[in-house]
């Protein structure tokens, strides 16, 4: 309960996020039932009847009829909530106190509607997306978290999936698959799969969630108009991650450094950990609700752009990129589990240094509606990076060898459009600096990279 000095201090200081003030109680009380709903959805607050906007105090006496009708329409709010009801007298004024607890079972509802406060008002939620995202910042509904009543996981559990998982996971080979899935959580009160256990573990979850796969498009040139390439990759959500990298690292320059007798070096144009950062958290953030899209990752000449259908929730949007809420715990859990994500929130500051030690623009993000991260490409980088001993064309061909394994001779010297003798000098020297192999007899056998 409130003392003098304290309602004081709350009407010197105004109305705003936790404050609202009352001349008197409203003909209608739902009025003022509908703040006490807000205040209970946010971080509690007080209304203080007998306070104009002003700030200036007064006065205001409730009869019982009143402070009944009060009470009964606090009733109303679903599930049950207790509110402190009194008054505090200020000098010859009386100020009555509704004293509001910040809700532990959020969602309240109150005539079958949502109310939220935002800043010094409240709100009705009225769309999908603003309810939904409600209840993911009280943590009370997420899509991998909705039983998912087709998918029985000793069934119709991608085998090799879960022995991916329990490699990098590193788990003992004599620990029970039903132990596991127990200890991951990945089943409801009542025992059903949940849906993240589905995407994560299912052999062709896309039959029943067919915008949960990742699409990779090349553009020619800068905009959307020609299309060199397109795929669509479903599976489970650990394949999709292994399928969008591949088909990155098959269209991105990447050049060798080799000296002496050491390893050869690999520098890729853009650093491919930062792909894996992005295509994690698209997998893991991306918003599962909205059915209309999937995750997009698109090649233009001068960028690759990872999207994911979902922008940011209002709590992560507040402190971005310090502060993160995922919209999916179970699946970033499980990529957690499996060592390809860290903490939350860190996922962004590793991008941003990868680029800075590439002597490369940071990455940039587009957070309405879409969240988009944007990779610019640095054209003429390899040339600068690479030593003499690998030289241009020959870097043409390890190029095509990455994208097309198990060409011989003929064919990369018709993708080239070279000469066959000229290839076959390429090939010599890339095969002397331990580059690429023959694989296969003589004349029906290609070439790859080693």
């Amino acid at each position: 309960m409130l003392n003098i000095d304290n309602i004081q201090s709350l009407i010197d200081s105004g109305e705003g996020y936790n404050v609202e003030f009352k001349v008197r109680v409203p003909s209608k009380v739902r009025e003022l039932t509908e703040e006490i709903c807000a205040f209970a959805n946010a971080d509690g607050g007080y209304l203080l009847i007998g306070v104009d906007d002003n700030g200036q105090v007064v006065g205001t006496n409730l009869e019982n009829d009143k402070r009944s009708a009060i009470q009964g329409s606090i009733s109303e709010i679903s599930p049950a909530l207790h509110c402190e009801l009194y008054s505090v007298n200020l000098g010859d004024k009386t100020v009555w106190v509704i004293d509001v607890p910040s809700g532990k079972d959020k969602p309240y509802i109150f005539s079958g509607s949502i109310y939220v406060r935002e800043g010094a008002n409240s709100q009705k939620l009225r769309t999908a997306e603003e309810m939904r995202s409600f209840f993911q910042e009280c943590n009370k509904i997420f899509f991998d978290h909705i039983p998912c009543h087709w998918f029985n996981i000793y069934t119709d559990a991608d085998e090799q999936m879960i022995k991916d998982f329990r490699t990098e996971a590193k788990l003992s080979p004599s620990t029970p698959d039903k132990q596991i899935f127990e200890n991951l959580e990945l089943f409801t009160e009542n025992g059903t799969a949940k849906n993240g256990a589905a995407m994560f573990f299912g052999k062709q979850p896309e039959r029943k969630f067919p915008h949960a796969v990742t699409r990779c498009v090349l553009f020619k040139g800068t905009n959307k108009v020609y299309i060199i390439d397109d795929k669509t990759f479903g599976g489970s959500l650990y394949q999709q991650y292994l399928q969008a990298m591949s088909w990155l690292e098959s269209k991105l320059q990447v050049a060798y450094k080799i000296e002496g007798t050491g390893p050869r070096e690999e520098i890729w144009e853009i650093p491919l950990t930062v792909f894996k950062e992005a295509i994690i958290n698209a997998l893991s953030h991306r918003d599962y609700y909205e059915q209309g899209a999937s995750i997009m990752i698109e090649m233009f000449d001068d960028r690759v752009e990872i999207s994911n259908p979902g922008g940011l929730l209002p709590v992560v949007a507040k402190d971005f990129g310090h502060k993160s809420m995922t919209r999916n715990p179970l699946i970033f859990g499980l990529f957690t589990r499996m060592h390809l994500v860290e903490r939350v929130a860190s996922g962004i500051p590793r991008m941003q240094e990868a680029m800075r030690k590439a002597n490369l623009p940071e990455p940039e993000f587009h957070t309405e509606g879409m969240f988009t991260v944007v990779f610019k490409r640095k054209h003429g980088i390899m040339s600068d990076t690479v030593n003499d001993t690998v030289n241009e064309k020959e870097r043409e061909v390890l190029n095509l060898l990455r994208q097309q394994g198990g060409l011989n001779a003929t064919e990369i010297a018709q993708e080239l459009k070279k000469s066959i003798p000229t290839v076959k000098r390429y090939l010599s020297t890339l095969s002397k600096l331990d580059l690429i192999e023959f694989r296969g007899a003589p004349k029906i056998g290609g070439y790859y990279l080693k």
